[in-house]
């Protein structure tokens, strides 16, 4: 069997997924209806900054941090806000909207361009 191509997987999700622009998500963010949620690996975050406000959890540990019955369920990413997901060019985030909403999660989406487009606003802080 051929395994399948991630970027026709990361096509498929995107199609089912809702997706917002980086302005429309800060303002989500801002006005307490949404989270950001970055999913980046700890490394990317320090080696290329972080979004102010923004949660970080990280892609391996995301379905056992939304999942109440887990061990390392986070309270915070089930509060009732719309998770906006996003990781470095928005192929992760797509992938990890996608299976939180086969979970069950009805407030999810994506950020489009992912951490890429925050940078590209001047939206976010690097480590000194």
């Amino acid at each position: 069997m051929a395994i399948r191509s991630v970027k026709e997987m990361v096509k498929e999700a995107k199609a089912e997924i809702n997706t917002v622009d980086v302005k429309d998500a800060i303002a989500q963010a801002e006005s307490g209806e949404a989270l950001l949620v970055d999913i980046r690996d700890i490394r990317e975050l320090k080696r290329e900054g972080r979004v102010a406000g923004a949660y970080h959890a990280p892609r391996g540990m995301l379905e056992f941090w939304v999942s109440p019955d887990s061990p390392y369920y986070k309270p915070e990413l089930n509060d009732g806000r719309t998770l906006l997901l996003f990781c470095a060019g928005a192929a992760r985030s797509a992938l990890a909207a996608k299976t939180l909403q086969d979970m069950g999660v009805e407030k999810i989406g994506e950020v489009a361009e992912g951490f890429k487009a925050f940078k590209e606003i001047g939206a976010f802080e690097k480590d000194e």
